[in-house]
């Protein structure tokens, strides 16, 4: 006879595999009596399983739904197959559920064992899909949300925006999905500053640790902005410092990302904002709705360019 631990587990096994179950099934499977059955559903309700049972003669047992997600057990095969979905949906940071499929992806590859993880990484391998962002290798993925977790130093060579390869030593923090894109935000030990890091350029160097301290920390939503501010500067190809007169607070509410805004007085501030071209960056300055200066000679010619293209349609 089952013990009680295991005996719960087959239980629990037999009713996710089909609907409905009659108490005599049940006790036939696990070779036990009827009432042992309905002691053992009793302490599935226990635990948070919505047994649901239909009394009379074409009685029975069987799974409902309850106001919370339990626990599932799998199979071998569908464990391959909740794991391939994950890796898939977190490789390519599918927008909606990235962040949640990593974590769930982490725990899940915990416990798998090492047949299942093969077997996981052949089907991926098979069943490659187009990613509309850069690709992420999912193991790359879970080992950095497993040092966030578990606060362990990780080693890994790094690409740069501008092609050096560096190689960087940090407290990680948080991953964070933006833009298609997987990004992690960390403490570099090196540089003594909070980073971020693209996560398809980081190739980890084993094993990870030591475990460490959490520092004072950017909260999440902090961790998010970060990631956007330095996500969308890494991409412009021209800046140019501007003085604003106006508010640092003015200006921030005018930009459609988030900027830093050196205050040089209450009305007045400067930032370097940047863009694809001076032309672009004119035209978004014309959103401030203040007068401002600039430094830049390029910048200087795209807004007479502009003004000028202006005062011919406000004549027409």
């Amino acid at each position: 006879m089952l013990e009680t631990s295991a005996r719960l587990l087959r239980l629990l096994s037999l009713l996710q595999s089909r609907r409905d179950w009659t108490g005599t099934e049940l006790a036939d499977r696990l070779g036990v009596t009827t009432r042992t059955i309905r002691k053992d559903v009793s302490r599935l309700r226990e635990l948070g399983y919505p047994v649901e049972a239909q009394m009379g003669i074409a009685g029975g047992y069987r799974l409902g739904r309850g106001g919370s997600l339990p626990p599932l057990l799998l199979d071998n095969e569908e464990a391959v197959a909740v794991a391939v979905g994950l890796r898939t949906a977190a490789g390519s940071a599918i927008v909606g559920i990235e962040e949640a499929s990593v974590r769930a992806l982490m725990k899940l590859q915990q416990v798998l064992p090492s047949k299942l993880k093969h077997q996981t990484r052949a089907f991926e391998a098979a069943l490659q899909t187009p990613a509309r962002g850069p690709r992420v290798d999912p193991e790359v993925l879970t080992l950095l949300a497993s040092a966030c977790r578990d606060q362990e130093v990780v080693r890994f060579d790094y690409a740069s925006h501008d092609g050096q390869d560096t190689r960087r030593r940090v407290e990680p923090y948080r991953l964070v999905s933006h833009e298609r894109r997987w990004y992690l935000v960390a403490w570099d030990l090196e540089r003594g500053d909070w980073r971020t890091f693209r996560v398809d350029r980081v190739v980890p160097r084993m094993p990870a640790g030591p475990r460490f301290d959490l520092r004072p920390s950017p909260s999440d939503h902090e961790a998010v902005r970060q990631v956007e501010r330095e996500a969308g500067e890494a991409m412009w190809r021209f800046r140019a410092r501007v003085v604003v007169h106006a508010s640092a607070a003015h200006v921030r509410a005018r930009m459609p990302i988030e900027v830093d805004v050196e205050e040089l007085s209450d009305d007045q501030c400067a930032f370097e904002p940047g863009s694809d071209d001076p032309d672009s960056l004119a035209l978004w300055l014309g959103f401030l709705g203040a007068d401002f200066e600039v430094e830049s000679e390029q910048l200087k010619v795209a807004l007479h360019v502009l003004a000028a293209r202006l005062t011919r349609a406000a004549s027409t």
